[in-house]
């Protein structure tokens, strides 16, 4: 490469795409690439988008994005404009045909189709095959542990896009977790499309308690916070690694989609709804200060008023601590698609969608209020104006309340202080540090 150019990454959807972005700014930085992530502005010789393809609003925002970022190219401002991701693993043959104007199309994991068009020569330097340059916070990362998807639920296209659940190996990822601990990190936010099915491939038993005991015992490890486990066939070992190591957050983020039997059957989740209560109420007691995070579904055919009251008593009596919900949206060749018909109107859907979440507004706040006057350790993001912005350890990065702490002495960003709430609202808390 005869001058030094520069690449824009940009990363849609979930935070498995932000890991799989952070591999190929590594990979082109060897090459010798001057790479940024997610600019304000773009203007790169050269734009990589890495597209989300989940569900309709995410499949729109990167289609979005792909025409936004070509009008650059066309105003010449970048060079070239190459897409990866979901989006294109699931939709390449037709994205081609339909926008000529991307310089290349590329499938989720073709980290060496990307190099080679750039013509990148990556250095044979030994180094951790996973190796990234984080994109956020260096106190924090996060750790993909496994790729696909065995469940095959019947409204998700997940397995479509990703294939088969495959683990990554346990001695790997804990060399990544040393690596990133040299660099830094504090804190490991554990993520995979189904963490309760890891290890079942490569060591034919669910090896997510082992791998965790292991990495709650590297040096410098201070948080490992779960997300994505899967109900059916939960790991039940899990929660005693839980409950005996300090360092393993007393957090669960565990998609529960609905708790009616039928529609819980249509959705093919393998699970009852009286199986649901018992697992959750299992964990309570096994763990006693764990929050949970789930995420509900509503509209999903044969959810009539009797199976959506269902779910509200559920979520009543329940009250998840964490929880997002939004309304079945069709997606094309999943099993839900090809058997059951859409039928309840957007208007309802979304009716149902509103009550919900008003439920789940005075249950956050009542768990909220249950916290002022006690003291938590809190773990600081950044400074903002009038603020800092932590986290407790019930918290995860971008998706769960923060605790904003009045700016009366200098803290730190990346470290830990002991936090006094002093006053709440349903999704933020306001606290003070102890002297």
């Amino acid at each position: 490469m005869s001058a030094k150019k520069k690449v824009d990454v940009i990363t849609m959807g979930c935070s498995k795409n932000l890991c799989d972005s952070e591999r190929l700014l590594s990979q082109l930085s060897r090459a010798g690439y001057d790479v940024e992530h997610n600019p304000r502005n773009v203007n790169g010789d050269i734009v990589v988008i890495n597209t989300c393809g989940f569900i309709g609003d995410a499949k729109e925002e990167s289609i979005e994005m792909i025409f936004d970022v070509l009008s650059l190219k066309k105003k010449k401002k970048v060079e070239k404009v190459f897409v990866m991701g979901c989006l294109s693993q699931r939709y390449l043959n037709d994205l081609k045909e339909e926008i000529p104007e991307v310089d290349g199309w590329f499938g989720k994991f073709d980290w060496d189709g990307i190099t080679k068009t750039l013509n990148a020569d990556i250095p044979e330097i030994i180094c951790h095959p996973y190796e990234r340059i984080l994109t956020g916070p260096s106190h924090y990362a996060y750790l993909k542990i496994s790729e696909g998807c065995n469940r095959k639920c019947a409204f998700c296209a997940i397995p479509l896009i990703t294939g088969p659940h495959q683990s990554r190996r346990k001695e790997d990822l804990l060399d990544e977790v040393k690596g990133l601990v040299d660099k830094g990190v504090k804190e490991f936010n554990v993520i995979a499309q189904d963490l309760s099915s890891y290890g079942l491939d490569l060591y034919r038993h669910q090896a997510l308690p082992e791998l965790i005991d292991s990495m709650s015992q590297i040096a410098g490890v201070e948080w490992i916070r779960l997300h994505y486990a899967y109900p059916a066939q939960f790991p039940e070992e899990l929660l005693d690694v839980m409950a005996s190591r300090d360092n393993v957050c007393k957090y669960l983020d565990i998609a529960l989609q609905h708790v009616s039997d039928k529609v819980l059957s249509n959705m093919r989740r393998h699970i009852t709804g009286n199986e649901t209560v018992e697992l959750i109420e299992k964990i309570r007691k096994k763990v006693p200060d764990i929050h949970f995070r789930t995420t509900l579904m509503v509209g999903f055919p044969g959810e009539g008023e009797k199976e959506f009251d269902e779910l509200l008593d559920f979520v009543g009596k329940t009250k998840f601590e964490r929880m997002g919900a939004f309304a079945y949206c069709e997606e094309e060749d999943t099993f839900a698609a090809q058997n059951f018909q859409d039928c309840i109107s957007e208007e309802v859907k979304q009716e149902r969608l509103e009550r919900l979440l008003d439920l789940q507004e005075g249950i956050s706040l009542e768990v909220h209020k249950s916290k002022i006057g006690k003291s938590f350790n809190t773990i600081i993001d950044r400074e903002e104006d009038d603020f800092y912005v932590g986290r407790t350890q019930w918290d995860s990065p971008e998706v769960d309340p923060e605790v904003l702490i009045k700016k009366d002495r200098a803290l730190k960003t990346g470290d830990f202080y002991n936090v006094t709430v002093t006053s709440v609202q349903p999704f933020e808390l306001y606290g003070v540090v102890n002297d």
